[in-house]
């Protein structure tokens, strides 16, 4: 089985202000780059909150260093079958975060992956007062009009392309306009790699459909297959260069001691390239010292 929950944690962290301004656009128009985001760790919340704690997917901290304005709490939840969303179980999470982090200032966003029914308001009271009244946002990506997005320069928006609202337009166009725009956003290789595996997942195209793919877009095919090709050498590459360091530790602990590789020597050892780490393996049998070893 597929784990939404994670893959929306991961591009909530990886992505905070891009996935704030796509998901909670009308609190997020107010924050802009001069401002801190900090996820605050799960495990963290499971220690405060004790047995009242419920796992959401993220709460994102903003703060801003100026203190032009006072720190917000972004409570933000994956939601993939909305018959199975509490608005209740959300507003006792908010109300445990507001007393642990003593705030009210802290905005509920619910992204819902598939369409379906779920409340939208939560009000407590009888018949002469309400005593509590409980909202969040409610972004439902099934209904997002496609074409208002596909242009973005928000990546949080253009890896989700595929779970829009695409009426009249092919699977295949909206899978290839979002792999083109995330390369056109996203410099670095590994990050590119992740989502573009993210695309792939809620694209999710047919064999039919891949093969339809290749005939229509054969630079972007073409471009994908070498990038998957160059991402395998380099994680085989890597998985060498590690081999080889943990190698060469054991051996320097062998012969100098545990003690003998210090933050320093682990830092160097972690630095070197292949030939450098092959060469220095070889000199461990006949050096003296680390020193000879290492220079």
């Amino acid at each position: 089985m597929l784990s939404h929950d994670q893959n929306f944690k991961n591009l909530f962290i990886d992505y905070p202000l891009q996935a704030l301004r796509f998901f909670a656009p009308s609190e997020a128009r107010h924050i802009d780059e001069t401002a801190q985001i900090t996820p605050v760790r799960q495990e963290q919340l499971q220690d405060r909150l004790g047995e009242h704690y419920h796992e959401l997917d993220c709460p994102l901290l903003v703060d801003w260093p100026d203190q032009r304005r006072e720190a917000l709490l972004f409570v933000l939840e994956e939601e993939t079958d909305p018959t199975r969303f509490s608005i209740h179980r959300l507003a006792h999470y908010c109300l445990h975060l507001a007393g642990m982090f003593k705030t009210d200032r802290i905005v509920p966003v619910v992204v819902f992956l598939r369409r379906g029914c779920y409340a939208t308001e939560l009000k407590l009271g009888s018949e002469y007062r309400t005593y509590l009244n409980f909202a969040y946002i409610a972004c439902d990506l099934s209904r997002l009009p496609y074409q208002k997005y596909r242009y973005e320069d928000n990546i949080a928006a253009c890896v989700n392309l595929p779970n829009m609202d695409y009426t009249g337009v092919s699977r295949l166009e909206v899978y290839a306009h979002a792999t083109r725009q995330l390369r056109k956003l996203e410099p670095d290789l590994r990050k590119l790699a992740k989502y573009l595996d993210f695309i792939d997942i809620y694209g999710a195209l047919t064999e039919a459909e891949c093969r339809e793919y290749t005939q229509r877009y054969p630079e972007e095919a073409t471009y994908m297959s070498a990038f998957a090709e160059r991402f395998r050498q380099e994680g085989r590459q890597e998985g060498r260069q590690t081999g080889i360091t943990e190698m060469l530790s054991g051996l320097l602990q062998t012969k100098f001691g545990t003690s003998a590789l210090n933050d320093d020597i682990r830092r160097q050892l972690a630095q070197a390239d292949i030939a450098t780490l092959q060469c220095w393996s070889q000199r461990v049998l006949t050096a003296n010292s680390l020193r000879e070893v290492l220079h």
